[in-house]
């Protein structure tokens, strides 16, 4: 083979080369990229004893997957449960949707944390680290800021 036509060749076949890494690339990126989580606006109201407090929050999923929030520890309480409340009544549930591109609001009257038998009384100014378990994007451990007993969030 002449030069000219190996030189044509490497070409040809760095062009393919090119055009392979460039189309699995693309199909790299078109994956779906699966649960997006993040927290927004965060609080616990100070309880009144250690006895049992609420944890509000709103989970945003801006991923293209559904994720769940399957359960949350702190080191600060006995134990966290998840709650719903339905018709004015409040009961533990296993887990809470998380839309894709959508989110899961925790807030006072609703959908909530509920922490049981805490070391101690949270003050306004303190935190509560939360670590919250998600049934596929694994933990998010945040601090979350006591508020006063009345705040109502945002």
């Amino acid at each position: 083979m002449s030069r000219p036509a190996r030189r044509r060749a490497r070409r040809t076949a760095l062009a393919a080369v090119v055009a392979a890494l460039l189309t699995g690339a693309a199909a790299c990126s078109a994956e779906p990229a699966g649960p997006e989580l993040s927290v927004r606006d965060a609080f616990v109201p100070e309880p009144v004893s250690e006895a049992v407090a609420g944890g509000f929050l709103v989970l945003e999923n801006t991923g293209d997957e559904d994720d769940a929030l399957v359960g949350a520890v702190s080191e600060m309480a006995e134990k966290v449960e998840l709650h719903e409340t339905v018709e004015n009544s409040m009961r533990p549930v296993d887990s809470l949707p998380v839309p894709a591109g959508g989110s899961l609001e925790l807030a006072r009257g609703g959908n909530h944390l509920m922490l049981h038998g805490l070391d101690r009384k949270p003050v306004e100014g303190d935190t509560v680290p939360v670590a919250l378990e998600f049934e596929k994007s694994g933990t998010l451990t945040i601090d979350i800021p006591v508020a006063s007993a009345t705040h109502t969030g945002r």
